[in-house]
């Protein structure tokens, strides 16, 4: 994950936007509403205004259960990001941009069709016989659309193939080139606003 981080310093640093602050170690908390603050992976400050926030994560094995443990975290991030925002402990401030950056092992596992329990009620139709790829495809995919995230994006990598920095993009929707596109656009349109 380091190397995305890297690339997505060096797209903020080429921007224009030379006063941008990039934090990716430290100082990385942001007030939140339902608890007092959360760490992201990546915070982008500008002449002291909050510009963007993305969170970095990777899953290898356990896809069941760290599934849902991602998707609990990137809701609950941005509902409590949002939350706060809309209760001003940003101002003054447009809203800011959010990005969410998934990285899963390609493997049988995370390939394979998974069944559901459904012991009470039906899951909804696009669940049925998805593998965990499809899965994160499917949360990622509603995150932006319900513009909970500004852009996401999803990787896949294997074990002998990953260390050497290649990867796949399963779904056009979600490749890096539109995540990096929209994060540019937000960057671009603050360089914009900075000289009017």
């Amino acid at each position: 994950m380091d190397g995305f981080v890297k690339v997505v310093r060096e797209l903020v640093c080429t921007s224009g936007l030379e006063t941008a602050q990039v934090f990716t170690e430290g100082r990385l908390e942001l007030p939140g509403w339902y608890r007092p603050e959360k760490q992201w992976d990546l915070l982008i400050v500008l002449d002291g205004r909050f510009v963007a926030a993305m969170e970095f994560k990777s899953q290898v094995g356990s896809f069941g259960n760290n599934f849902n443990n991602r998707t609990e975290e990137a809701l609950g991030s941005a509902v409590d990001l949002w939350a706060a925002y809309r209760e001003g402990s940003f101002r003054p401030l447009p809203r800011p941009w959010l990005g969410y950056l998934m990285l899963l092992e390609e493997a049988p596992a995370s390939l394979k069709p998974v069944g559901n329990r459904e012991p009470q009620f039906p899951v909804f139709p696009e669940f049925h016989n998805a593998s965990y790829c499809k899965r994160y495809e499917i949360l990622l995919t509603k995150l932006v659309r319900e513009r909970l995230y500004d852009s996401a994006c999803l990787l896949l990598s294997n074990a002998s193939q990953g260390p050497r920095g290649r990867y796949r993009e399963p779904v056009p929707e979600l490749t890096f080139r539109n995540f990096a596109a929209s994060l540019l656009g937000r960057l671009n349109a603050e360089g914009v606003l900075r000289k009017s």
